[in-house]
């Protein structure tokens, strides 16, 4: 595995070895030392899966106050445009924010540390995406900033004059000023 350092600390794109013949493929997608090794100390506890049925789909800015979760990421199907946000407000890195395209052809991952938000954009037809976490999904912690938030200014991907397919809490996620944030 190759671990690659972002623009923004503690975020890290990690490049799986894939070994392909005419059945298919094999990759190692998480081995605790190799992590711990490349700074990545996680112990997850909890995986899921999510389908988006829709090019523009648009899921996010999620995190979690008081029990934060650090996630591994990776697309099984498809493409996505996949954010991190820095939402430690002690941070030098405060509300700075790095976007990558993740995709079930490319095979890399990313890790996103506790105390950033996270969302996607699905750049293909659909797309099927796993991540792990770190803690627990906790509903009464659970929170979302808007995804066009102009202080944080993610420059997605969208088509031009295409409004993003988004959910009811999406939709109306507060702005930065009213959300709640990490210490």
């Amino acid at each position: 595995m190759k671990f690659v350092e972002t623009g923004l600390p503690g975020v890290m794109l990690i490049e799986p070895k894939v070994f392909e013949d005419a059945r298919g493929y094999f990759m190692e997608t998480w081995r605790e030392s190799l992590y711990r090794d490349a700074g990545i100390d996680a112990e997850f506890v909890q995986e899921n899966v999510s389908r988006s049925l829709h090019r523009n789909t648009l899921r996010g800015l999620h995190y979690q106050v008081v029990e934060p979760q650090g996630k591994l990421v990776r697309v099984i199907e498809g493409s996505v445009f996949d954010v991190a946000v820095d939402l430690r407000r002690g941070s030098p890195n405060y509300l700075k924010w790095v976007g990558f395209e993740l995709s079930s052809e490319e095979r890399r991952l990313l890790w996103i540390p506790p105390g950033f938000a996270h969302g996607f954009l699905v750049t293909s037809d659909a797309a099927e995406f796993e991540y792990k976490c770190t803690a627990y999904y906790a509903p009464e912690h659970d929170r979302a900033i808007r995804w066009d938030d102009p202080d944080i200014g993610i420059d997605w991907p969208l088509q031009a004059g295409v409004a993003p397919v988004l959910s009811e809490k999406d939709a109306n996620a507060p702005y930065l000023a009213e959300a709640e944030t990490y210490e």
